[in-house]
């Protein structure tokens, strides 16, 4: 038995999560669970799972749930993500963190979880694209375990089982294309915030949607595997794959390559990272049947095509305060697409001068962080919202 604690219980990942807890009563117990606005979908949740500790994001929707469940505790706003993160059990299980809440705003939660010696399932990649270098080193010093849930990463993490890490020639991330991949820049002149959430393989929320037909999802994977298993840029590659199929590779020393092969489920990545280090049967999910598929596709990323892949890697190498600025001008970026407010090649743009203008700094510390994350925000939101 294992105790769950889940950060962005309402959304995509967070939707599948309950739904591998739901299989699988007899292994996990939801305590603790954080979420934003959806408080129908709060209600239906706690009213089966019955959870010691309930967040939503403002005072007037917690004290609406006193009401209706007195006998479980709540709380709202950042003070209240960090509780649900870190909240005790009345039991000695092991507690695993699902940190599936969207942006910057999963750092502190997953930096608190961390310091109470929680494992982490992380499916925020913002996480480590925000602040990478003080994230593995807090997990290092707790002993604590950063279990990825990004299918990609869970394929890696997976391919590495029972490998020595000094083998390894590269990593291989492969990437769908998005919803724009046969697309060409011309044709991405015109294209609809519709179009852009029709993503062809994957069911997942609306930001990562339009981070995936940017490619600064693929990007941001990027830092991730090279702050999760310790590799440098050079050798963490991108291959486009249509047919999501293959969720990535390790290609070692001796040309041996070793993927991980299922069907676009995240389901499955999820359950991985909440029964490690024992794997259990998925019933739920549909099994992959080569015969039926065929042929798979692989080409290779074009930086001319998809810059915000090139943007990744540039802050990646040039580390500091860099991948701090390159989440927090995309997250502002893809917030004033998804209100209609720019178009969808101007998440590039205002990626790339937010970017230039930066003025590194080589080692920030948390407080630094959060608060260029905010500034960067900050001046994006309100340059546009004044119509500069």
């Amino acid at each position: 038995m294992k105790n769950i604690i889940l950060l962005g219980a309402t959304g995509s990942i967070g939707t599948q999560t309950l739904d591998v807890i739901a299989h699988n009563e007899e292994d996990y117990q939801l305590i603790s669970i954080a979420l934003g606005k959806n408080i129908k979908k709060a209600i239906e949740i706690i009213k089966k799972f019955r959870p010691l500790y309930v967040s939503v994001e403002n005072e007037c929707d917690a004290n609406y749930l006193k009401n209706l469940f007195k006998e479980i505790e709540f709380g709202y706003g950042e003070e209240g993500l960090i509780k649900a993160a870190t909240i005790d059990s009345n039991n000695s299980y092991e507690t695993v963190v699902v940190t599936a809440v969207v942006g910057s705003v999963g750092l502190l939660p997953t930096i608190e979880a961390i310091k109470k010696g929680f494992t982490i399932a992380l499916a925020n990649k913002e996480t480590l694209v925000t602040a990478g270098h003080i994230v593995c080193d807090l997990a290092n010093k707790h002993q604590v375990n950063l279990l990825p849930v990004d299918s990609e990463h869970s394929a890696i993490f997976q391919s590495l089982n029972g490998e020595n890490p000094k083998n390894i020639k590269q990593l291989i991330i492969t990437a769908s294309g998005g919803s724009f991949r046969d697309k060409s820049r011309e044709d991405l002149k015109k294209v609809t915030l519709k179009e852009a959430l029709n993503h062809p393989n994957w069911s997942m929320g609306s930001k990562i949607t339009i981070d995936s037909a940017t490619m600064m999802n693929k990007g941001f994977e990027v830092i991730e595997a090279h702050y999760l298993f310790q590799l440098p840029y050079e050798r963490i590659t991108t291959l486009l794959h249509k047919e999501s199929v293959i969720h990535s590779m390790v290609e070692f020393v001796d040309t041996s390559i070793i993927a991980q092969l299922g069907t676009p489920d995240m389901r499955i990545p999820i359950q991985y990272a909440l029964s490690y280090p024992e794997r259990i049967e998925l019933k739920q999910a549909k099994r992959l049947k080569l015969e039926e598929i065929a042929l798979l596709h692989f080409n290779t990323m074009d930086f001319n095509r998809f810059p915000c892949l090139k943007y990744a890697y540039d802050a990646g190498n040039t580390g500091g305060s860099m991948p701090t600025v390159l989440n927090a001008a995309n997250e502002a970026a893809v917030k004033l697409f998804l209100e209609g407010k720019i178009s969808f090649l101007e998440i590039e743009k205002i990626i790339y001068e937010s970017l230039e203008k930066h003025k590194v700094i080589k080692e920030p510390d948390l407080e630094t962080i959060l608060l260029l994350d905010k500034d960067t925000k900050k001046r994006i939101l309100s340059t546009h919202l004044k119509g500069e």
